[in-house]
Formats: C-alpha cells, sequence, structure tokens
C-alpha cells in the first residue's frame, strides 16, 4: 500500500488530475485495513474499481453477494420487476445506481443506501407514475432519469422538496399534464430539465418556478402555441430547445422573463413569421435557430429586442426576398444562414447595418437574378469574411454583382452553371483566399479572357474547375488551357436587349403593356419573363413575337409584351423582361408604372355661422392615388389673417383646419383643395363670423351756430349690418325738410339749425346679436350778425372776386390823385411839413380817415364771412343782447396785428415763439393784410405773414374815448420786409384800408425830444372803435403827452404819409421809420 503513496509522492510532474485517484486511495486506506481484507466480487457480476456491473445478465432478482465497498452499481439491461431493499443494507459507499431497461412498474427504494445515492437511472422501465413518498429517501439523490417509461401526468405531488435534485429527466414518456407548480419541490436545486418527446399539448402560464434552471428541453412534443409569460419565473435560463413542437404562433411576450437565455431552438415548427412582440425581453440571446418551418418574410422591426444575437439559423424556410434593412436591428450577428430558401430578390441594402457579419449562407436558393444585374446588394456587409451560393441557378456574374465585398475570403459559387463572368467582376476582393468555382458550360469569347489570366495571378486556380461549352473548337476544354488568342467574339449568342420598356402612368381601370426586344445570333430556344419589383411573374399576360433579319447573317430578333388588365394600385412597380436563351440572359431597363386616381373628398367642408371669439372648425378629407395633399385658401388666396396672428391651426394627421378667436376680418370663403399628380378638385365652405353692433369712431357733442348745418355721423359695424335708428331724446326723431339720413342712416345731416334741433341724440344699433346705443348732446348757440350761411357761400365768392377787382381800380385812382397833389403842394424839403387846410388829411387830429378814402383789401383768408359789413370793417352786433356769442361767434372775431413777412424767416420764428400762424390764431380768426409798393397794392397768394396776437385784455368793448388816460398799452415786435429785418432805403408806408381806422406819424429825419433828453416815442396806433385795442411802441405814451402831440401832427409836406420806395416785385410789408431808430410794423385788420 506504501508503493502507490510514494509513487505519488515520488512524481512532482504528474498533473493534479493524475494525483486525484492516489489521493481518494489514501483516504479509504485506513477504513479498509480496519476492515480487513477486500470483499471479492459478486459471482455474476463483474468488477472494476468501485463499481460493480451486473448488467445484462437477465437476473430477475438483485444478486446477494454485493461487495460492501460498492460505489456504482450497474443493474441496467435486465428483468428486475421489483427491488428488495434488504439487498442494499451492506452497502454504505453506494451513489450511482444504473436501473434503465428493466422492467420496473415504480420508483424503487434501495432501503439504507438511498439516503446517499446521488444519481439514480431508471429509465425504460414501465414506470407508470412519480409519488412523492418514493423519494423522501433519496436525501442526496441529485440525477433522476426517469425518460421512456409509461408516465403520463406530473402532478404537483411528485416531487417533494426533500431531495436535491439537479438534473431531471422524464423524456420519452406519455406525458401530457402538467400541473400548475408540478416541480415547484425542486426549485431550490433543478438545473436541467427534460420533458422532450411527450405528449405535452399546453403549457400552463407561469409553469415553471425554477429560479435556477439553466436548460429546459421541451422538443419533440404536440405544443402548439406559446402564451405570453408561459416562461415567467425562469430567471436564470439559457437554453431553451422547443423544436419539432408544431408550433404556429408565438403571443407577444411568450418569452418574457428569459432575460439570461443564451440558446433558442424553435427549428421544425410551424412559424410563418418572426415579430417584435414575440421575442420581447430575450436582450442577451445570442443563438436562434429558426431552420425548417414556414417563415416566408422577416421584418425589419422583427429583432429589436434581440441586438446581441450572433447567430440566426434561418434555413429551410419559404423566404422568397430580402427587403431593404430587414436585418438592420441585428448589430452584432456573425453568422446568418438563410440557405434552401426561394429567395429570388435581395434588395438594395438588405444588408445593411449588419456590420459585424463575418458568414452568410445563400445555398440553394434562386438569387440568380441578383448576381447577374443587381448591383449593390450586399453593400453594408464590410466584415463578410464568408459567401456561400452554392447551386443558385448563376449563370452569369455581373461586374459589380459583389460590390463592398472588398473584405471577403471565401466565396463559393459552386454548383452553378455559370457561362459568363464579366470583366473585374472580382478584382475589387483583394483579400480573397477561395474561389469555389464548378461550371463546364463558359462561353469562351473575348469577354472571358480577362479570367484565366487573373484567376492564376491570385493563385485561385485550385478552386475553379472552368471548361468551355462554345465555341465547338473550345468545347471541353479548361479556360486555363484555351490560348488568349482564341477568345474571341465572331457572333452574339447571347441575346442583346434592342428595345427597352418605357415608364408610364396610368389611372385605375385601364389597360396598359409594356414592350420590349432582343436580337441573338444563336437559333437556341428563347424563353421570355418579367419581372415586378425584381420578382418573376409567374402568371403574366404576354405576347412574344420572332422576326428573322438577314443583315451580316441570320439574326433573330424576339419581341415581348406585357399586358396588364384594367390596372390596380396591385400593379404600381417596376417591371423588366428578362430573355434567356442557352448562352445567358439578358435584362432589360427598370420602367415604373404609376397608377394614379383623382382625388374625391370624404370629408367636405360646411358653411358655418359663428359669433366673433369662438373658435371656427372646418374638416376637409381626401382618396386618391397617390394621397392627395389637401390645401387650404381664403378667398382665393393665402393671406390669412388668422395665420398671421398665429390663430390658425392645421393638424398634420387630422382632417380639421381650425380657427381660434375668430374674428371679422376672418369671415370669407374658405376653399380646400386636393390635389395628386392625377389632378385636384375643390370644395368651398363659407363662414360668416356674426358680431354685436357696434361704433367705429365715437358719437361727439356737438356745438353750432343757428343757422348752419350740423352732421352727427353713427358709423357702426356688426355682422349682420346693424339696422341703424336715430332719437331726439326718448323719441324716434322726427324727419322735417331740414333733416337728411344717408341710405344707411350712418349719417345724419341737419341744415339751418334752429335753437329747437338741441337736445341728446341716439344713435341706436341693433342685429340679431343685440342693441347697442350711443349718444350725442347738441347744443344750438344764438345766430351771430354776419353769420356764414353755406347757402350764399357762392354768391359771395362772386362778391368777394368783384370787390378784389373794383379795389384794385380805387387803389390805382388813389395813387394817381396823391401823386398829382404830391405835385401840386410840394415845397422845398425841411424839417417841418404844413398841410394846407384844402386839402383832406389821411391823419386828423382825432385820429380817424375820411370816409370817402375807403377801401377795400385783398385777404388772403378766403371769402369775407357771409354779412354786412361796415366801412370800418366792423361787423354790427350788439353786445349787450348776446354777450356769450360776442365771446365766442366765429363770424365776428376781434382784429389782429400783422406784416408781411418773408415765408422762411417766418416759420422759423413762429416755431421759436410758438407764435400761431395766419389759420391758427386765437379765436380761429382770419388775418388781413395789406401792404403797396410804388405800382400795384397787393401781395401774392404764397405769402406769409407775421401775426401779432392781441389778449383777450387788451380788447376794450366799452373803452374810453381818443385822448382817455387810461388806455391799454401793447408791445411790439421789430420787423421788416426782408430777411434780415431790415430797409434802411425805404420809409415806412402806411395806407389804412376800410377795415379800420388808424392814428400814426411818420417823420423822415429825426426831431428833437420834446423832453429834452434827444429822443422821441412815437404813438403808432389808436383804436376809436369800442371793438378795437390801442395799439403803442414798447415805451407807453399817456393821453394828452407832449410827445403824443407832436408825433400827431408830424407830415410830409403834401399831407400824405409818406410811401414806400421799394418797387420790387416782391411785396414790401408796411414799416414805419420812426426817429427814435425804430421800426415798428402797422396794421390792424379784423378777423373775417
Amino acid at each position: 500500500m506504501a508503493r502507490p503513496v510514494r509513487g505519488a509522492l515520488g512524481a512532482p510532474r504528474r498533473s493534479p488530475c493524475l494525483l486525484l485517484p492516489w489521493l481518494l486511495l489514501l483516504r479509504l486506506e485506513p477504513a479498509t485495513a480496519a476492515a480487513g481484507p477486500r470483499a471479492p466480487c459478486a459471482a455474476a457480476c463483474n468488477c472494476a474499481g468501485d463499481s460493480v456491473d451486473c448488467g445484462g445478465r437477465g437476473l430477475a432478482a438483485l444478486p446477494g453477494d454485493l461487495p460492501a465497498w460498492t460505489r456504482s452499481l450497474n443493474l441496467s439491461y435486465n428483468k428486475l420487476s421489483e427491488i428488495d431493499p434488504a439487498g442494499f443494507e451492506d452497502l454504505p459507499n453506494l451513489q450511482e445506481v444504473y436501473l434503465n431497461n428493466n422492467e420496473l412498474t415504480a420508483i424503487p427504494s434501495l432501503g439504507a443506501a438511498s439516503s446517499h445515492v446521488v444519481s439514480l437511472f431508471l429509465q425504460h422501465n414501465k414506470i407508470r407514475s412519480v409519488e412523492g413518498s418514493q423519494l423522501k429517501a433519496y436525501l442526496s439523490l441529485e440525477v433522476l432519469d426517469l425518460s421512456s417509461n409509461n408516465i403520463t401526468e406530473v402532478r404537483n405531488t411528485c416531487f417533494p422538496h426533500g431531495p436535491p435534485i439537479k438534473e431531471l429527466n422524464l423524456a420519452g414518456n406519455r406525458i401530457g399534464t402538467l400541473e400548475l407548480g408540478a416541480f415547484d419541490g425542486l426549485s431550490r436545486s433543478l438545473l436541467t430539465l427534460r420533458l422532450s418527446k411527450n405528449r405535452i399539448t399546453q403549457l400552463p402560464v407561469r409553469a415553471f418556478k425554477l429560479p435556477r434552471l439553466t436548460q429546459l428541453d421541451l422538443n419533440r412534443n404536440r405544443i402548439r402555441l406559446i402564451e405570453g409569460l408561459t416562461f415567467q419565473g425562469l430567471n436564470s435560463l439559457e437554453v431553451l430547445k422547443l423544436q419539432r413542437n408544431n408550433i404556429s404562433k408565438l403571443t407577444d411576450g411568450a418569452f418574457w422573463g428569459l432575460s439570461k437565455m443564451h440558446v433558442l431552438h424553435l427549428e421544425y415548427n410551424s412559424l410563418v413569421e418572426v415579430n417584435s412582440g414575440s421575442l420581447y425581453g430575450l436582450t442577451a440571446l445570442h443563438q436562434l435557430h429558426l431552420s425548417n418551418n414556414s417563415i416566408a418574410r422577416i421584418h425589419r422591426k422583427g429583432w429589436s429586442f434581440c441586438q446581441k444575437l450572433h447567430e440566426l439559423v434561418l434555413s429551410f424556410n419559404n423566404l422568397t426576398r430580402l427587403d431593404e434593412e430587414s436585418l438592420a436591428e441585428l448589430s452584432s450577428l456573425s453568422v446568418l444562414r438563410l440557405s434552401h430558401n426561394s429567395i429570388s430578390h435581395i434588395a438594395e441594402g438588405a444588408f445593411k447595418g449588419l456590420r459585424s457579419l463575418r458568414v452568410l449562407d445563400l445555398d440553394h436558393n434562386e438569387i440568380a437574378g441578383t448576381i447577374e444585374d443587381t448591383s449593390g446588394a450586399f453593400s453594408g456587409l464590410d466584415s463578410l469574411s464568408k459567401l456561400t451560393l452554392f447551386g443558385n441557378k448563376i449563370k452569369s456574374v455581373a461586374k459589380r454583382a459583389f460590390s463592398g465585398l472588398e473584405g471577403l475570403e471565401h466565396l463559393n459559387l459552386g454548383g452553378n452553371a455559370i457561362r459568363s463572368v464579366q470583366f473585374d467582376a472580382f478584382v475589387k476582393m483583394k483579400n480573397l483566399k477561395e474561389l469555389h468555382i464548378s461550371s463546364d458550360s463558359f462561353l469562351c469569347d473575348c469577354q472571358l479572357k480577362w479570367l484565366p489570366p487573373w484567376l492564376m495571378g491570385r493563385m485561385l486556380q485550385a478552386f475553379v474547375t472552368a471548361t468551355c461549352a462554345h465555341p465547338e473548337s473550345l468545347k471541353g476544354q479548361s479556360i486555363f488551357s484555351v490560348p488568349p488568342e482564341s477568345f474571341v467574339c465572331d457572333d452574339f449568342l447571347k441575346p442583346q436587349i434592342i428595345t427597352q420598356p418605357e415608364t408610364t402612368m396610368a389611372m385605375v381601370g385601364k389597360d396598359i403593356r409594356f414592350t420590349c426586344s432582343a436580337a441573338s445570333s444563336s437559333s437556341s430556344p428563347m424563353t421570355f419573363a418579367w419581372k415586378k419589383d425584381n420578382e418573376v411573374l409567374t402568371n403574366a399576360d404576354m405576347e412574344n413575337f420572332v422576326h428573322v433579319h438577314a443583315q451580316d447573317g441570320e439574326v433573330m430578333e424576339y419581341t415581348t409584351i406585357l399586358h396588364l388588365r384594367q390596372v390596380t394600385f396591385g400593379h404600381e412597380g417596376r417591371y423588366q423582361c428578362v430573355i434567356t436563351n442557352h448562352f445567358g440572359s439578358t435584362y432589360s431597363h427598370k420602367a415604373r408604372l404609376t397608377v394614379n386616381v383623382l382625388p374625391s373628398f370624404t370629408k367636405t367642408p360646411h358653411d358655418i355661422t359663428i359669433r366673433t371669439t369662438t373658435m371656427a372648425r372646418l374638416e376637409c378629407a381626401a382618396t386618391g392615388h397617390p394621397n392627395p395633399q389637401i390645401a387650404w385658401q381664403k378667398d382665393g388666396g393665402t393671406d390669412f389673417p388668422a395665420a398671421r396672428e398665429r390663430r390658425m391651426h392645421v393638424m398634420p394627421d387630422d382632417d380639421v383646419f381650425f380657427i381660434t378667436d375668430v374674428k371679422i376680418d376672418d369671415a370669407g370663403v374658405y376653399s380646400c383643395t386636393a390635389q395628386n399628380s392625377a389632378g385636384s378638385i375643390s370644395a368651398n365652405a363659407t363662414l360668416t363670423v356674426l358680431e354685436t353692433p357696434s361704433l367705429a369712431v365715437p358719437l361727439e357733442d356737438r356745438v353750432v351756430s343757428a343757422g348752419e348745418t350740423v352732421a352727427l355721423q353713427c358709423k357702426a359695424t356688426g355682422n349682420p349690418p346693424p339696422r341703424i335708428t336715430w332719437f331726439k331724446g326718448d323719441r324716434p326723431l322726427s324727419l322735417t325738410e331740414r333733416h337728411h339720413l344717408t341710405p344707411d342712416n350712418q349719417l345724419l345731416v341737419v341744415q339751418n339749425v334752429v335753437a329747437e334741433d338741441a337736445g341728446r341724440y341716439t344713435c341706436e344699433m341693433s342685429n340679431t346679436l343685440g342693441t347697442e346705443r350711443a349718444h350725442s348732446q347738441l347744443s344750438v348757440l344764438p345766430a351771430a350778425g354776419c353769420r356764414k350761411d353755406g347757402t350764399t357761400v357762392g354768391i359771395f365768392t362772386i362778391a368777394v372776386v368783384s370787390s378784389i377787382v373794383l379795389t384794385s381800380l380805387v387803389w390805382v385812382c388813389i395813387i394817381y390823385q396823391t401823386r398829382k397833389k404830391s405835385e401840386e403842394y410840394s415845397v422845398t424839403n425841411t424839417d417841418e411839413t404844413i398841410v394846407p387846410p384844402d386839402v383832406p388829411s389821411y391823419l386828423s387830429s382825432q385820429g380817424t380817415l375820411s370816409d370817402r378814402q375807403e377801401t377795400v383789401v385783398r385777404t388772403e383768408g378766403g371769402p369775407q364771412a357771409n354779412g354786412h359789413i361796415e366801412s370800418n370793417g366792423v361787423c354790427p352786433r350788439d353786445a349787450s343782447h348776446f354777450p356769450e356769442a360776442d365771446a365766442h361767434s366765429v363770424a365776428c372775431r376781434q382784429p389782429k396785428l400783422c406784416t408781411g413777412y418773408h415765408k422762411e424767416p417766418w416759420k422759423a420764428t413762429e416755431k421759436a415763439e410758438g407764435t400761431p400762424g395766419p389759420q391758427k390764431m386765437e379765436h380761429g380768426g382770419r388775418v388781413v393784410c395789406s401792404d403797396c409798393n410804388t405800382e400795384v397794392d397787393c401781395y401774392s397768394r404764397e405769402q406769409d405773414f407775421h401775426p401779432q396776437p392781441v389778449s383777450r385784455d387788451s380788447v376794450q368793448p366799452n373803452g374810453p374815448e381818443p385822448g382817455g388816460s387810461d388806455q391799454e398799452h401793447f408791445p411790439h415786435h421789430q420787423c421788416s420786409g426782408t430777411a434780415a429785418g431790415s430797409c434802411p432805403e425805404c420809409q415806412g408806408s402806411l395806407y389804412p384800408s376800410n377795415h379800420d381806422r388808424m392814428l400814426t406819424a411818420v417823420k423822415k429825419k429825426p426831431v428833437a425830444s420834446l423832453d429834452g433828453k434827444g429822443d422821441s416815442s412815437w404813438t403808432l396806433a389808436r383804436l376809436y372803435d369800442p371793438d378795437y385795442a390801442e395799439l403803442q411802441p414798447a415805451s407807453s405814451l399817456t393821453s394828452g403827452s407832449p410827445e403824443r402831440t407832436a408825433a400827431q401832427h408830424l407830415l410830409v409836406s403834401n399831407g400824405h404819409l409818406p410811401k414806400a420806395c421799394d418797387s420790387s416785385p416782391e411785396s414790401t410789408p408796411l414799416t414805419g421809420q420812426l426817429p427814435g431808430k425804430q421800426r415798428v410794423p402797422l396794421l390792424l385788420a379784423p378777423k373775417s
């Protein structure tokens, strides 16, 4: 016994695995020594180490001489129908018991050995049921194999909580029922559960509450449907096998809860599709096996929850096409197997997103068209290293068939009768290490000349078996043995397209046809096919024609016509003809057919009537093909007030057009237009906005004089247009011949206003929405003496014009007489001038003007007020009777003082001093100014005037007589008729008008002051009429002063005031040259 120990200890280089048996022997050695010599093996069995093999002996009973050291006991393939527990009493080391392939009908009891048995194999017996009591004694049991028995059901009492079973095999039984909670007793220990090859038809929801289970095998049952949440509770499951179950549907959430599952087997079922809902929750899935199902199409979003998938097997299904981006979600996929399908169309971009794919298996499909005609089908496969296309009926390889596969290392084109390969079809695959081609049908013409040297240069000829089929001289020869000069093009055996189908558009129900023609020098039978969206039309309505052309030999022209009867939307697509003979296929261009339908309304807008501030809702929807675009217009245009104010809302996915907070401007005709490529239609709806009546312009109180005309405007808004009614006081207005109303009653005109017209006027506006009232107070003032009457304006205008003409004639006479008299009475110039007594003077001691020398001057203010004008220019009135009219009358105004002034300085002075212009003076009166030169007594019509306002305080209606001591004095402004404000060479010339009576004194050169101080003050003007003010220079002169007396008697030699000496074309203002070097503007005029 020491040799194994010494050998073990003396072999330091021996691996730990080899030392383990020796260490076990050392552990058992004391017990063996104590028990004495090793017991012999049972007579009917074979022993090896601690294993006793009694299998296949035909035993009907348990051997009685089993050694106590037995650890593994094999009793399989016997005829044991029951087990005597006493036979295991002396086997304390027993851990494995093989009782399979016997005739047991129940789980046996092994007596005292049951508690330390670890593995119990009972497969292929006749056990009909599992009872919990039979397993309670197996306290150490980890592996229990009950496969291939006659168990028909698993109830929740079959597996108690005692045994720590880790692997349970119930496969190959007749289990048809799984009770809910049948395996709950094993939830703390079970890791593997095999239920394959049973008769299970339905799995209860949450049937398995086994949080430690890692493998579940349910293949070869009769499950047809996997309900949602069926596997909830299997939190640790990694492998699930459901193959060969005839499963036709996976409901949403079928695998929810299997967040750690790596491998899912669903082969050999009846699935027709895989959607994202059924795979929901498989976030850790690495392998998905779906081969041998009936899946016909791959949905792009079906893989959105399997983004960690590494291998997808879809072989042996019914796939016919791979659509664009149908696998784009599988960015981690490295192996994709699609062999043995019917794939004939691979759309451009079908593999987009598969940047990690390394192996693509497309064997035994029908993708000849993809390799022969389409380019870009494999774009996006940047990492692909292996592509297999074995057995795909490929006859030719297009130049760009493998575009995007620059990193490809292995390409298998075997099993295809390839006849031609276009130039440089493989050149871009720089890493290609294996290219498998096996074909004896090559057309060895000039187009194939490049291939043999390229294959030999890349050392790929070992994988290529290629022989020529044409021409006859090269038939059977390997392409590598044909001399380069033998690859010639003497004819064109392969069809060549000469007429391409054309893109067209049609209306629904019309008949359409596509025409395609090809020519060939071969008499080989020709076949025709039409494709729609790269898929062959199996039942196409075609007409085929053949024509023979004798030109440079016999050439056959083939024509095929595709008829599409009464086209519908389903006919839309890209059509392509394929003409094929023995030497290859020719593909035409793809012609697009668009089927259109005129739009038709499903919802039309209706006329609506709403109030302001509410919301308007217009509906409009239409159908057609292509789907029509809906557009709105208002009153034939796109100017929407609601849009500018952000009150318009159009829902992109709805048929409703909203206008919020509706205003009156939103009213109008709204047009809904539906348009597509087939045409357009439109429908109109009128939006009527109702608005309560309101005033657009406030109604104001009015004050007028009797006899005038007054207009009251009630400008109302509202919809419907309000009806306007006028009231005076509380009663409807009684209309007379003096009252006039516009047709809509918005303007009330009252002519020749009388005192009875005064009062409160009410404008009542009403429509169907309500009534609104507005008020205006009309006040009538008594008529003035010179009342302006609109009815006499025309007559007065004629009178004024006539007066101007007469005035001009009078002034000519006066000027003439003045000059004549000046010559008769002129004397030597002295410092004093004596007026003869027989010459009437313009100035008297009373300061008044002679009545016979009245003149009329032109006024800039327009025609004079209607009424009689006295010779002194004052409108007669009785102030004592109408004191209010005297203060506010428009017809009779207080006079103003002004001088003519240059236009621009006038405005500057006006702005600087705040003096109102001629039409803006106090009390609104007109300004009358007169001036003269040597020839003419007039002003230009554009002449501006500098006003000298007179305050009301300066007016003395009841003032004292001239010479009184309590006269009012007024300041004056110095001004002249030039821009500079001076005219040194001109003497002041003053001619009184027929409006005012003046007192003035002028002297050509200074005289000694009366007070002896060498200075003098001048009395400029004095109004003797009580309604006029007296104007004086800045230094007030008291009545009766010596200065005033001297000024009143200063006259020129002829008894006249000196004239202006300026005869320039422009009018010269009247100025007075004063001895005290003061130049005072003088003119008084009443307001018109």
